[in-house]
């Protein structure tokens, strides 16, 4: 399994903004970090703040931040809704006749299972902990 650019893009402004504490950033800043591109930050910014986990501030010096404590933030919830609701395999998706062995096939279950063990261990971590230690990031991504 491989995780959308989107859900990894997702998970690095996040971890940028636990870094920053109450601090603004600006998408410019956090592309620059990590040598993204801007338009794509633009859309997973969007989405963070309309899920309210980040706080946007319009206006002159204004930025991003985040809206809820880092430990409040479960990895496993932010990468459910940066990944989607849709099937993981086509066979599982709502569409009729979408696999023709659907009615004997044991791989579904499968797959649907190993999701869930992947989602369970995403769910066991906060955003906290991926910035636990935050000199090795700070030096890296907050060089100013």
């Amino acid at each position: 399994m491989k995780l959308t650019a989107f859900s990894d893009y997702t998970l690095r402004v996040l971890m940028f903004l636990a870094l920053r504490g109450e601090r603004l950033a600006t998408i410019p800043e956090i592309a620059a970090a990590y040598g993204i591109s801007e338009n794509h930050l633009m859309k997973v910014v969007h989405q963070l703040a309309r899920s309210g986990v980040i706080e946007s501030v319009r206006g002159k010096g204004g930025g991003i931040r985040l809206a809820q404590a880092p430990q409040a933030i479960r990895i496993g919830a932010i990468v459910r809704a940066s990944e989607g609701a849709g099937p993981i395999v086509e066979c599982l998706s709502e569409q009729p006749d979408s696999c023709r062995i659907a009615p004997v096939c044991r791989l579904s279950g499968i797959l649907v299972r190993a999701f869930e063990a992947l989602y369970a261990t995403l769910d066991e971590y906060t955003l906290a902990d991926l910035v636990q230690q935050p000199q090795g990031l700070q030096a890296i991504l907050l060089r100013q």
